[in-house]
């Protein structure tokens, strides 16, 4: 079972994700937050191993509590839900640590499975986001935690097509069927990737090679 933490500051929300979660079988909720205080007090003393967090809400909002979740060094995978399809709040829900990004209107089935995924260290943005999303993170200025990184070595043709099939929200098991390889040489790939980039994370290789040039945007 997944242990999840649900942060929304509407009630009705919380207890109607609660209770679609538990149909699944494989989600459990295990605190409600109604904002991010509350939201960072659950994780510390319960260890989920999902954060699901809304952006929009008083007091610390949804970035400024991903924010403080890097700062306290709690590492609990975060997938935002928002009803907004705000491209900048998402690239800043992104740079500031979150692993994954739906809106509120997905069906049952494709947030269990981001859930899925999350809790088994993976990323994932929803599809239809992803092509304005490597628009606008292309644009961005350099992250903090970029500018004192040496320059990478340069990515092989089979590194660079495996980060590309990431940035487009790909799991690593997808990358494996599209490329006919063996997923746990996928995942060899995607570790060579992030030691060579100096990051920790996915996310962090997508953002660095856009900003690196690496990965061209969509139309570019």
């Amino acid at each position: 079972m997944i242990r999840v933490v649900l942060t929304d500051d509407q009630t009705l929300m919380r207890e109607g994700l609660e209770s679609l979660l538990a149909i699944s079988g494989e989600v459990e909720v295990i605190g409600h937050a109604a904002d991010g205080d509350e939201a960072l007090t659950l994780v510390a003393d319960l260890a989920p191993d999902v954060l699901l967090l809304d952006l929009r809400m008083p007091n610390r909002d949804g970035i400024a509590t991903l924010e403080e979740l890097r700062r306290r060094g709690l590492e609990v995978p975060v997938l935002v839900l928002t009803t907004f399809d705000d491209d900048e709040l998402v690239l800043r829900a992104l740079r500031a640590g979150a692993k994954g990004y739906l809106l509120k209107d997905v069906r049952l089935e494709e947030l269990v499975g981001a859930i899925r995924t999350l809790a088994d260290g993976g990323t994932l943005v929803q599809p239809a986001l992803t092509e304005r999303l490597l628009q606008g993170l292309g644009s961005l200025p350099v992250p903090d935690d970029f500018t004192h990184l040496p320059t990478p070595e340069p990515l092989s043709p089979r590194e660079t097509e495996i980060l590309r099939l990431l940035a487009s929200g790909f799991s690593n098991r997808e990358i494996a069927e599209a490329l006919s390889l063996a997923e746990g040489t996928v995942k060899n790939y995607i570790s060579t990737v992030l030691a060579k980039f100096g990051v920790k994370d996915r996310t962090r290789a997508v953002l660095r090679a856009l900003h690196l040039g690496v990965l061209s945007t969509p139309g570019s």
